[in-house]
């Protein structure tokens, strides 16, 4: 069976995980994962994808662990980092190679080439010109903290037993997935290294106070919320969501002369593209329009532009 249930409305894309009894995630979920990211990229009918636990109270308990300890043990005695750079540059090599993959997960390099993977499909959602929203209805941890960090939007369900964080310190081992840098980018070195440390998992709220997630709704007002934001964040042009992702993501985590140098070559890429000329018309005929009023003091006006009803981006 597989472990991803999906369904489409209009332009969004809704996966719910499913891995009973604990959800937990696994290399072939991340397999199914990375499929269904590349149909999301490949469909154009496809604006947005909500991803949330099928189970209830759960979105993903966290990675499983024995599938992490069974590749460990793997490599048999402990490496330095050093080492362990250079096995990861010499799967990466191998995995580049046609039947190069096949081949290392037959070997006890099987580990190297999971761990790629799961930073190669977060790195591809971070990049894609399709919006992710993280539904987070209850357990979220480890991985599952990695996934929703992943997402572009995060959006949380009020339960008294949902928690989310990284607590990998408490099994001896470190976030693996992208944590340690997409939580750093997010709260700052100091809060992310001590919660990292402390492996403290947090309760929603605590999460919307720091920024970890956006925001806190009850459990019943969870698939609506994530929902409605999905379908109005899927009407924006995927190029343009694409290069606005690239510029931040990317260039957010660069010098600030070469953070600029991404944001200009971004904007530059998106402002002659036909769906950008057709806005950018519609909205200085609208300011004719309005003669001396400006847009932002009409809501009816402002809310069509910020629903993405006042034009078409997409075609």
């Amino acid at each position: 069976m597989p472990m991803l249930e999906t369904d489409q409305s209009g332009r969004v894309l809704t996966v719910r995980m499913n891995n009973p009894p604990r959800n937990f995630m696994t290399g072939r979920m991340v397999a199914e994962l990375d499929e269904m990211v590349g149909r999301a990229d490949e469909d154009s009918s496809i604006g947005a994808v909500v991803l949330t636990g099928a189970a209830e109270g759960v979105f993903i308990t966290h990675y499983d662990v024995s599938e992490i300890l069974a590749a460990s043990e793997g490599f048999g005695t402990p490496v330095s980092a050093a080492v362990a750079g250079g096995a990861l540059r010499t799967a990466g090599a191998v995995a580049r190679i046609p039947g190069g993959t096949n081949a290392l997960r037959r070997t006890p390099a099987l580990g190297l080439v999971e761990l790629r993977r799961i930073h190669d499909l977060f790195v591809r959602m971070n990049r894609s010109g399709t919006v992710f929203v993280a539904a987070i209805n209850g357990l979220a941890m480890g991985g599952g903290c990695e996934l929703a960090l992943a997402c572009d939007v995060r959006i949380m369900a009020g339960r008294q037993d949902a928690r989310i964080g990284l607590p990998e310190i408490t099994l001896g081992i470190m976030p693996g997935a992208g944590g340690t840098q997409r939580l750093t980018r997010l709260l700052g070195a100091s809060r992310a290294l001590e919660m990292m440390l402390e492996g403290r998992v947090l309760a929603p709220h605590e999460a919307a106070e720091l920024g970890l997630v956006h925001r806190v709704v009850t459990p019943d007002e969870l698939a609506g919320e994530a929902a409605s934001t999905a379908e109005r964040l899927a009407r924006r042009s995927p190029a343009t969501v694409a290069a606005l992702k690239h510029a931040v993501y990317d260039g957010g985590s660069q010098s600030l002369d070469d953070g600029l140098h991404t944001e200009r070559a971004a904007f530059l890429s998106v402002t002659a593209r036909p769906p950008a000329l057709r806005a950018m018309r519609a909205y200085v005929d609208e300011l004719e329009r309005l003669g001396d009023a400006a847009p932002w003091q009409t809501d009816e006006v402002m809310a069509r532009w910020q629903e993405g009803v006042a034009v078409d981006l997409i075609s």
